[in-house]
């Protein structure tokens, strides 16, 4: 038997939350879970165009991936709490490790370099905008759990230094701004 694809509810601009109510496209819930889904797609972009010296940076960018479907899930799935303060720890931690195998820096670095990094570097773009979404989704309709905003925010920190770690791991040196 094959699943249509397909459904037809969103025709005229309304999806079916997972609770079965119906909501605008525009809706603050949606637009966050959106947001973090156009981030784990880029993430398989990430994935799928790392530079052969970046390779080892495979497993913690599809580990990445596995985390957003959770953070997903505990936005839209009420007793769902799989981002934990843990996850933020661990963040952090990875942080802090890869912070001492980079550069020092006292200027502010345009975002690029190699393929790879610059791929990061866009990934960590659309990582505030998900926190964006998320935090005005906190403010104006639904209270998340701070682990999930705690999250997000260590994300993009995390994809800055892993951009910045794979210019490092490809010999690509790093373009300081004018400030």
């Amino acid at each position: 038997m094959t699943i249509k694809i397909y459904t037809k509810v969103g025709d005229h601009g309304f999806t079916k939350q997972v609770t079965g109510k119906m909501v605008p496209k525009y809706d603050l819930q949606i637009v966050a879970v959106g947001d973090i889904d156009e981030l784990d797609s880029y993430l398989g972009v990430v994935a799928a165009s790392l530079s052969a010296n970046c390779q080892k940076l495979l497993a913690p960018v599809q580990n990445l991936q596995r985390d957003l479907y959770e953070l997903e899930s505990d936005i839209v799935v009420k007793r769902h709490e799989q981002i934990t303060g843990a996850k933020v720890t661990a963040l952090e931690k990875q942080i802090d490790e890869l912070n001492q195998q980079i550069p020092k820096t006292t200027h502010f670095i345009l975002p690029g370099g190699s393929l790879t990094a610059s791929h990061l570097h866009y990934a960590r773009t659309i990582a505030r905008r998900a926190e964006r979404a998320m935090v005005k989704l906190d403010a104006e309709e639904q209270k998340l759990a701070p682990a999930c905003l705690k999250y997000i925010n260590r994300l993009s920190d995390y994809l800055f230094i892993l951009a910045r770690y794979a210019n490092v791991l490809d010999g690509v040196a790093e373009v300081k701004s004018k400030l």
